[in-house]
């Protein structure tokens, strides 16, 4: 099994500069009325055993971090589940082509050469 919705739960509350505690009471979705505990976000991130998030705890955990449910749905099928999207399908696909359109044409160009030359060395 992976660990997919561990390292982005990790490294999104540590870039917003947030606790367990304060994550956990920022993350509630009035829709759905999902809520995350403290003790549930720390037994994910110190790789305890943790039940699978249920789509309510997903939703609630988006609000908390402020990302995409998409992206915490994708990593909780992997690291739950096994699953894994088509690159194509997964909401990363579409993160790598918002990021490339703000990039001048010069710079694009390059990042492609960069990534044809890793292609080639697989």
């Amino acid at each position: 099994m992976t660990d997919d919705l561990l390292r982005l739960v990790k490294a999104r509350r540590q870039e917003l500069g947030l606790s367990f505690h304060s994550l956990a009471a920022a993350s509630v979705d009035v829709e759905s009325g999902g809520v995350v505990t403290k003790g549930w976000l720390y037994r994910l991130e110190t790789g305890a055993p943790v039940i699978a998030p249920s789509a309510e705890v997903l939703a609630a955990l988006a609000v908390g971090l402020r990302l995409e449910l998409a992206r915490l749905q994708e990593a909780a099928a992997a690291q739950f589940f096994g699953l894994r999207l088509p690159w194509e399908a997964s909401g990363e696909a579409a993160e790598w082509l918002a990021a490339l359109e703000v990039l001048p044409d010069r710079q694009r160009r390059a990042l492609l050469d960069l990534v044809q030359v890793m292609a080639k060395d697989r």
